[in-house]
């Protein structure tokens, strides 16, 4: 048991502030990113579906592919495959479990996980994205596998679109977008 503890002594410090023109860059990306899925479901359902086109992974998406986009999680393979497999899959045991949510919850973000580990897809929000296709509610479960489309793979896209933008304006050598396709 002492051994087990003794694992999570500190082994590093942390790491210093990022550099203010990162930071604007980012938040300059996360601003575009998600009002550009905001604007595109507002104008695309311009009715009460508007708000079921931005989903709340997408809020972590922005963290990663803004902030971070050389980071593995952030490449446009992780972003968009991590997705779009965790919809399908969350979308999948949500149908196989409805009276079981808190089973189906547990199911789908652990699927979710395995399924991008063995896709080599691995992108966090992901797993919020397979949560979100069981707990979203009705408004989200009927819209069934159409889900992992739109809001989903729609969303990445345009999220994918602005992080080659406005990733690739900066000066600096060292911030560039993606550092892989597949």
């Amino acid at each position: 048991m002492k051994h087990y503890f003794l694992r999570m002594k500190t082994k590093g410090h942390c790491p210093p502030r990022k550099p203010i023109r990162k930071i604007i860059w980012s938040w300059i990306g996360a601003f575009l990113g998600i009002l550009s899925i905001a604007y595109l479901g507002e104008v695309w359902n311009s009715h009460d579906k508007a708000s079921l086109f931005l989903i709340g992974s997408f809020g972590a998406s922005a963290v990663l592919i803004y902030g971070a986009p050389l980071v593995e999680f952030s490449q446009p393979r992780n972003l968009i495959g991590g997705h779009v497999f965790s919809a399908l899959v969350g979308v999948t045991i949500a149908l196989l479990c409805k009276e079981h949510m808190i089973l189906a919850s547990a199911l789908a973000v652990s699927l979710a996980v395995a399924v991008m580990h063995l896709t080599r897809t691995l992108h966090p929000p992901g797993g919020a994205t397979a949560l979100i296709a069981v707990i979203g509610g009705d408004s989200i479960q009927d819209l069934g596998y159409w889900y992992a489309v739109s809001p989903v793979l729609i969303g990445a896209f345009l999220m994918l679109l602005v992080a080659l933008f406005v990733n690739n304006m900066s000066i600096d050598p060292k911030r560039h977008y993606p550092v892989y396709w597949v």
